[in-house]
């Protein structure tokens, strides 16, 4: 390879890195045999993680393409990439201990949140539709084993199962639309995309490209869990171990919802027409279910499962505000409100699961909302803290979760979507009522029994950091809101 060549990769060195990463570590696990193997390459596999993300910041100087076009870097891959790097580190980190008292703790576990990591910072970067859907199987193909890592429970199998196999049928319904795209364009580079679309001027496109927009949306909004491609999300998170739901609630839907952006307002940025009624049916229709459907939960991993589907609904309204055709300034702030709620939904559900890690007796799991009675009284700061997140998920003032509803439904007001915004805002209260009742069970409701104790110094950490942040997020949100803005200008030049 000639030594011009080399500077192209540039770009693409936290991907290389992490790849390397992956295999080092997989070598280490292999060839390791002493007790301490998982927990090494657990804490390896993190600092890993979050030693990308200074590198990714490092490598960034503008839009950087590389790989015949393939690959893009700049500061909306920035912000996102941030976002999913902390989120897997810290599902790893929940995990250790979990996996240790469920004796399922193996070294392939932290390797293979780490290969997932590059799959989503693959998706991120996609800037083809080849390379797009690359990075979407590597992430998919590690989170298929990672649903069913707990080989002896039926549940865990079956939330394996149900993943792969709706996961596979979305890929299908990904692939096809690409294929219409690619048919009708004549190419698959998104930059290309761009400028055939944008010399359409104003006429109608081919019906066979707008079929494969909504085949491309319908393959992309099952990765994001929205309605009505949202079936296997309860099972999944109720069957999988804890630790990995916590993943698969946080890290994979910040990626596919960054790459949906990317997707609907790069290439497809002139046919806003065409895919935004498309997105404000299915944010409608995910804020609804989210809203009503968790109201009968008793599990609370099936409760979070529904939530999720609620908050990809909210994100979707600045999705929905960015095919906006006002002005270039309100479809930006719709990308920026999304990218806002997206770091605030990271922490929040982080330190939810914590808490839901943090639920067991005598050793064994739990994970009923009524197992949380009397948690006031028996171990009052941990109620405290999951009352805050509850609060916050409910978008109570002055916590996170308010200021991230406030920037969509300004979003959604600005772009003239004012019934999306209505809804959105009787959806929210709506939901309010089942974050409240894990509070009322908390403090209303008595129970003899306590949670087992200590909390390990990992857990107290992350539920320190996700508290302040969710707590403390209105006296200094710059780092959110500025880094929110930069991301959005790589999508939105002047």
């Amino acid at each position: 390879m000639p030594v011009a060549a080399f500077p192209d990769l540039i770009p693409a060195i936290p991907e290389i890195y992490l790849a390397v990463s992956a295999m080092i570590l997989l070598m280490l696990g292999v060839y390791s045999t002493g007790k301490q193997t998982v927990r090494t390459v657990s804490y390896l596999s993190t600092a890993a993680l979050f030693f990308a993300i200074p590198l990714t910041v490092m490598v960034t100087d503008g839009r950087m393409v590389t790989f015949g076009g393939l690959f893009v870097t700049d500061s909306f891959a920035v912000y996102a990439k941030i976002l999913v790097l902390v989120s897997a580190g810290a599902a790893i980190v929940m995990a250790q201990d979990y996996l240790e008292r469920q004796d399922i703790a193996r070294f392939e576990f932290p390797v293979l949140v780490v290969l997932a990591s590059l799959g989503m910072l693959m998706m991120i970067s996609a800037n083809d539709l080849m390379s797009l859907y690359l990075g979407l199987e590597l992430q998919s193909l590690a989170l298929y084993v990672i649903a069913s890592f707990q080989r002896d429970s039926i549940r865990s199998a079956e939330a394996g199962l149900k993943y792969f196999v709706l996961g596979a049928l979305a890929s299908g319904i990904l692939l096809y639309g690409m294929s219409l795209i690619y048919g009708f364009a004549g190419t698959t580079n998104f930059d290309s995309l761009a400028e055939v679309f944008k010399a359409v001027n104003g006429t109608e496109p081919h019906l066979g490209v707008i079929v494969g927009i909504v085949f491309i949306i319908a393959g992309l909004a099952f990765k994001v869990s929205a309605v009505p491609f949202h079936m296997w999300t309860p099972d999944v998170y109720e069957g999988a171990p804890t630790p990995v739901t916590a993943l698969f609630a946080v890290a994979p839907k910040i990626a596919a919802m960054a790459l949906f952006a990317r997707v609907l307002v790069g290439p497809f940025g002139d046919l806003a027409g065409e895919w935004q009624q498309i997105i404000i049916f299915i944010s409608i229709a995910s804020m609804a279910l989210g809203a009503f459907a968790a109201i009968n939960q008793n599990n609370i991993k099936r409760l979070m499962a529904y939530s999720s589907i609620g908050h990809m609904g909210y994100a979707l309204i600045g999705l929905a505000a960015a095919g906006s055709a006002v002005s270039a300034e309100v479809r930006a702030a719709g990308i920026q409100g999304l990218l806002i709620y997206l770091a605030i939904y990271m922490f929040m559900n982080i330190g939810t699961f914590a808490c839901i890690l943090l639920m067991r007796r005598q050793g064994r799991m739990l994970e009923g909302i009524d197992d949380l009675a009397g948690l006031s009284k028996s171990n009052p700061v941990m109620a405290m803290v999951l009352a805050v997140f509850m609060f916050s998920m409910a978008g109570i003032p002055p916590l996170a979760g308010f200021f991230g509803k406030f920037y969509i439904f300004a979003a959604a007001i600005e772009a003239d979507l004012f019934a999306l915004a209505i809804i959105g805002v009787l959806a929210s209260v709506v939901a309010a009522f089942y974050y409240l009742r894990i509070i009322k069970v908390m403090y209303f409701d008595s129970s003899e029994e306590e949670f087992d104790r200590p909390v390990s110094r990992d857990m107290k950490s992350i539920l320190v950091i996700t508290g302040v942040v969710v707590i403390l997020f209105f006296i200094y949100p710059d780092p959110v809101l500025n880094g929110a803005e930069l991301a959005t200008s790589a999508l939105f030049p002047q």
